[in-house]
């Protein structure tokens, strides 16, 4: 598939990085020659100097034998343009990021459509959701919805004393528990398991299950589930506003910033919300404001040491949920090496997002776990597919890759060795980052 992103900022970059992984024609534009040279002596990703906005520009990257165009530029209106252009000049796909939320709305959707803008990508909403989707199940460090909401995916971090620890995978009575051990993270490396690995303290573990096995998984790892109606955000960012404009009546939230301005201005926009002027990284301040007393305290600042410390420093306090916006993937095994409730990348989220779009319109959902090194992804199975050649056990299926679930006729099902896939299930898949491409050839 030949891709053009426009944009060499991080997200740019990331994507680039990942694709090109995935084995696609990725060209990333950019005017900033600077950037494009570190991403050229880095990465294997071709770069071209040049505006999104120039019609000559697309032209001489041949964009109307491109079949998806990414613009991912710090300029939401320069996104829109540039897909505009991209698609009267014949590109197939084109996905634009976006800075405000009144462009998810159906009736602007529609508009922006018939522009030639067919998808639109907002990372702070994605946050948001996030961060609504940790809060409302506290004792998972992930929760990940497929299938219309039918399958699960919940990572867990798993404790001393978890009656899970030190178990061999194999050993686990697989009649009684209504789930899959699908992926591991041992410090920081992610595997996708077999029955002869362990599962040890510290380690998060990724469970599918169909609806309604949630709890066992819960009880399994030794997790209480507890009920966040209180909580702290730290830095009134984009992605702290978008959250608390979406559950200002759920939860009694404060917002914490060290910009006066800022915070008067946010006052207004969010009446229902106590704010306060003050640098939440300061432990007085945090005192002061009865942290102690919060269910949940949110790090959202742009600064992602200052989000794990002041997240740490909660613990202290022993706030029950911590969330950080952690923007630098070196940081985010830590975070979670720490005791970091949930960590917040937007760069993994919109990756993960686009990756839906990039995919075959046969890969359902995509998303990367939160991980840099993991994929899951939805597939609906052609007549034909090796992989309909036999039970699951047969099939010598690649290394780093699992089946946990597939659905037919509208009924969920959970993997093991003797399933059979046929033509037209749809099959939960999990799988280590880079391969994703070449799995979904046993697909069609």
């Amino acid at each position: 598939m030949r891709i053009v992103i426009a944009g060499a900022g991080e997200v740019g970059t990331y994507l680039a990085k990942m694709l090109s992984h995935e084995e696609q024609d990725v060209i990333l534009l950019d005017t900033n020659q600077h950037a494009l040279d570190n991403i050229d002596a880095n990465y294997n990703v071709m770069t071209v100097n040049g505006s999104p906005t120039s019609i000559d520009t697309l032209r001489e990257l041949g964009i109307n034998d491109t079949n998806l165009f990414i613009s991912v530029t710090p300029y939401e209106s320069r996104n829109l343009t540039a897909c505009c252009m991209a698609r009267q000049l014949g590109v197939n796909k084109t996905v634009a990021r976006i800075d405000k939320f009144e462009y998810l709305l159906p009736a602007n959707r529609r508009i922006l459509r018939n522009m030639g803008v067919d998808h639109l990508i907002y990372p702070e909403n994605l946050g948001a959701n996030e961060i609504e989707q940790s809060l409302e199940h506290s004792w998972a460090r992930y929760w990940g919805e497929l299938n219309d909401g039918n399958l699960l995916l919940i990572g867990v971090k798993v404790r001393q004393g978890a009656r899970i620890v030190d178990c061999q995978i194999k050993d686990l009575p697989v009649q009684t528990h209504n789930f899959h051990i699908v992926a591991i993270r041992h410090g920081q490396e992610t595997i996708i398991p077999t029955g002869s690995d362990f599962i040890r303290a510290d380690d998060i573990v990724y469970f599918i299950t169909t609806q309604g096995h949630e709890n066992e998984i819960r009880d399994l790892c030794g997790k209480i589930d507890r009920n966040i109606k209180s909580l702290i955000i730290m830095g009134a960012t984009d992605m702290a506003l978008r959250f608390a404009l979406m559950n200002h009546d759920n939860y009694d939230i404060k917002i914490i910033d060290d910009d006066e301005d800022r915070c008067q201005w946010v006052a207004e926009l969010l009446p229902d919300c106590q704010i306060v002027h003050g640098d939440a990284r300061n432990v007085d301040v945090l005192v002061e404001n009865n942290i102690y007393r919060y269910d949940a305290f949110l790090a959202l600042t742009d600064r992602s040491e200052s989000n794990i410390l002041s997240c740490l420093i909660a613990k202290e306090f022993n706030v029950a949920r911590t969330v950080a916006e952690v923007e630098n993937l070196q940081f985010i095994a830590q975070a979670e090496k720490l005791g970091i409730g949930t960590t917040i990348n937007k760069k993994l989220l919109a990756s993960s997002r686009i990756y839906k779009i990039l995919l075959d319109a046969d890969t359902e959902n995509a998303k990367c776990l939160s991980l840099a090194d993991a994929e899951v992804a939805e597939m609906t199975v052609k007549k034909g597919a090796k992989i309909t050649h036999g039970p699951v056990r047969k099939l010598n299926l690649p290394y780093g890759m699992t089946l946990g679930a597939y659905t037919r006729d509208g009924k969920c099902e959970l993997v093991d060795g003797n399933t059979e896939i046929m033509p037209g299930d749809r099959v939960v898949v999990f799988c280590l980052s880079g391969s994703l491409n070449k799995i979904e050839k046993l697909f069609t």
